[in-house]
């Protein structure tokens, strides 16, 4: 039994979906770029849902990786914090958002919610039946990845870059917009 992790690094989406496996995607370039220091769990919990309530409530700090809808171009990178996460994954993410707000509930009904959520992502250009990101999605990957190591350094935990894997520096390029997303009232 393995024990349960401080920080969990959860990617969200179907591969399937195209952008909506952005995701995934963005978890898998973690691993191989980074050291993954004791106490963090990356993990890609795909449209899971619920199944993933276990690992999301014993979890003390949680980022979420997914494709978000605001208004933006298609590719530009995106942070909701906090209370907004909730409302955001309600009417933002893509076709898997149901089960996500569902584990957000659960989390909160069991009263095991981690002390932090922060969802990070990238404005996806399609999410139809395909196994190919669109470019601006690929483009982007790389700076969210670069976001989720910042992130993560922010909550104190040093993801270092494997030597030869070509993984870029964190401390390079792409800026993260902070989103808010406005409730309607």
């Amino acid at each position: 039994m393995t024990e349960s992790p401080e920080l969990l690094i959860l990617g969200l989406g179907n591969v399937l979906l195209g952008d909506d496996g952005l995701g995934a995607a963005a978890v898998a370039r973690l691993e191989r770029g980074y050291n993954i220091p004791p106490g963090v769990r990356v993990a890609d919990g795909g449209t899971l849902g619920l199944a993933l309530l276990g690992l999301f409530a014993e979890s003390e700090h949680v980022i979420l990786v997914d494709a978000i809808r605001v208004d933006a171009p298609p590719g530009t990178s995106v942070r909701v914090d906090g209370d907004e996460v909730a409302p955001a994954v309600r009417e933002r993410l893509s076709p898997h958002q149901v089960g996500v707000a569902d584990l957000l509930d659960a989390a909160r009904l069991i009263d095991s919610f981690p002390a932090s959520v922060t969802l990070l992502g990238l404005v996806p250009e399609r999410m139809d039946l395909s196994i190919e990101r669109s470019d601006p999605v690929n483009e982007g990957l790389d700076g969210l990845v670069e976001a989720i190591v910042r992130e993560a350094r922010g909550l104190g935990y040093e993801l270092s870059p494997k030597s030869g894997a070509g993984a870029r520096d964190s401390r390079a390029g792409g800026v993260m917009h902070d989103y808010r997303v406005q409730q309607e009232r």
